[in-house]
């Protein structure tokens, strides 16, 4: 099957400059193609207009002049004369007429004329005034006239005239619109050629005003940014008293908030810091104290020199006491790592040795409960004190809050060049709700149990520690186990060979 490269697609920009370019275009073009469609009606109506009325004018001037002759009733032969005459007087403009008294026949002196629409004759049956109308004829437009003759003659064996008044006899002009069309035309032709260069003109008020309007945008954008990045400091300078410059203020005074805020909670947060590295040093040296004395008490009640009650006692206040001390230790080294102070002291070291020392001085290498996977050399470069730590803490949490065999695997992967080691245990696992939280200080998944062996800060710790490491600590679900626990360090590089 042979594999068929998908053809690109042309991007097309979406940003808000095209948008609104492209917006004002259209207006553009929209009110250019409005202005130019009411002009070009205006201008055809005058053009048509003008021949209309100047028809009608000459058409009344010759009938003026002609009627008067014209013997009462016409004949056939007088009412073709008359129409001869009335193309004879058309000149330059030739015209066809035609002429009918009542209701008689159309008579015309030459063959070939348009014929005459019905409309046309209705509308001046039974009036006195004149009509046109406007008419296709064998695909050139033509203007038809019909107008009532008011004068009435003197009819045959009287020598008194008739009153003036309508006639009876209508006279019928049509003339070719050849000329006005070729006007027309010109006149659309002209607007047409305008469009394309009004569009390109109105590109430029566009594309200014594209870049005036989108200036301030873009200012705040990049002001936002800087605000993003942890610039609290960034202020924009505010323009004009429209829209664009009352959200550039706003965005100022947003950023003058967020600017005393953050200052007020760094204050609050190094107090907090301050205070919690105070109180573990103070309490170190009564708590070394209360410790020489409670190990002197130990000695004491192990050897059955003080009562029973009172040996139980002894023990309960020893065992608080190394919970204290712990807690202090730990709160300390929160204290450092918070003030970036926490020293890092690596060394090259096969990362199997920290796994073996780790679980030898815990007592947990001749354990049933842990076993140690450790089947490859995994040389890494790290602190052996801070992973001692990290171990440890994986390792009593594995035990104290899951269910054994816990197994503690390293390896070395070297696509990445990292360090592998995971912890793993049988028990319920982590609740999912849980699992974003275990590292965090003081967190405990089971809410009721509010008091526990631990301080609530091993496993923050030891995500710290493996964090000053370069490396990571995730926790998980294991398939078909329990929680596991994965530290990731870097892969020690290979000593440079020892010059000869």
């Amino acid at each position: 099957m042979r594999w068929k490269r998908p053809a690109l697609r042309p991007r097309v920009p979406r940003g808000l400059r095209v948008r609104f370019v492209v917006a004002f275009l259209l207006a553009a073009a929209f009110g250019s193609l409005l202005t130019a469609g009411l002009t070009f009606q205006r201008a055809r109506s005058a053009i048509l207009d003008r021949t209309q009325d100047a028809a009608v004018a000459d058409l009344r001037a010759q009938l003026d002049s002609l009627a008067p002759g014209l013997p009462f009733p016409p004949s056939t032969a007088d009412l073709r004369d008359l129409t001869l005459q009335l193309d004879r007087a058309g000149g330059a403009h030739p015209r066809h007429s035609g002429a009918a008294y009542q209701n008689g026949p159309l008579v015309t002196a030459t063959p070939g004329n348009p014929p005459v629409p019905p409309e046309l004759r209705a509308a001046v049956r039974d009036g006195a005034q004149a009509a046109y109308q406007r008419v296709e004829h064998d695909g050139r437009p033509w203007l038809a006239l019909a107008m009532p003759v008011a004068y009435a003659g003197t009819p045959a064996g009287s020598t008194a005239p008739n009153p003036p008044g309508p006639s009876g006899l209508t006279v019928y002009t049509s003339l070719r619109l050849d000329d006005d069309a070729a006007d027309i035309a010109a006149l659309l032709t002209a607007a047409q050629a305008a469009a394309l260069p009004a569009l390109a003109l109105a590109l430029v008020p566009a594309l200014f005003a594209a870049r005036r309007v989108l200036r301030p945008v873009r200012r705040l954008h990049d002001g936002a940014e800087r605000i993003a990045a942890g610039e609290l400091g960034t202020r924009l300078q505010a323009e004009g008293r429209d829209e664009l410059g009352d959200l550039t203020r706003t965005f100022n005074k947003m950023a003058q908030t967020l600017e005393r805020d953050d200052a007020e909670l760094r204050r609050m947060e190094a107090g907090a810091r301050r205070f919690a590295g105070d109180v573990a040093h103070e309490l170190r040296t009564p708590l070394a104290a209360m410790s020489a004395v409670t190990g002197i008490l130990d000695e004491d009640a192990a050897s059955g020199t003080l009562p029973p009650d009172t040996a139980d006692a002894v023990r309960l206040i020893s065992d608080e006491t190394r919970t204290l001390v712990r807690m202090v230790e730990d709160l300390m080294e929160v204290a450092r790592f918070d003030a970036k102070t926490a020293p890092l002291r690596a060394e090259r070291i096969d990362l199997r040795t920290l796994v073996t020392k780790t679980l030898h001085l815990r007592g947990w290498d001749g354990d049933e409960r842990v076993t140690a996977d450790l089947a490859e050399p995994v040389p890494v470069l790290a602190d052996p004190r801070r992973v001692d730590v990290i171990l440890a803490n994986l390792v009593g949490n594995a035990l104290h809050h899951g269910r054994p065999p816990v197994t503690v695997r390293a390896r070395a992967r070297a696509e990445d060049g990292t360090a592998v080691l995971t912890v793993t245990d049988h028990g319920p696992g982590i609740p999912e709700h849980a699992l974003p939280h275990v590292f965090d200080r003081f967190y405990k998944a089971d809410t009721a149990r509010t008091r526990s062996e631990g301080s609530g800060l091993g496993l923050a710790l030891a995500h710290e520690n493996a964090l000053l490491h370069g490396g990571t600590l995730t926790a998980a679900n294991a398939p078909g186990a329990g929680a596991r626990f994965t530290l990731t360090l870097p892969l020690a590089t290979p000593p440079p060979p020892e010059p000869r």
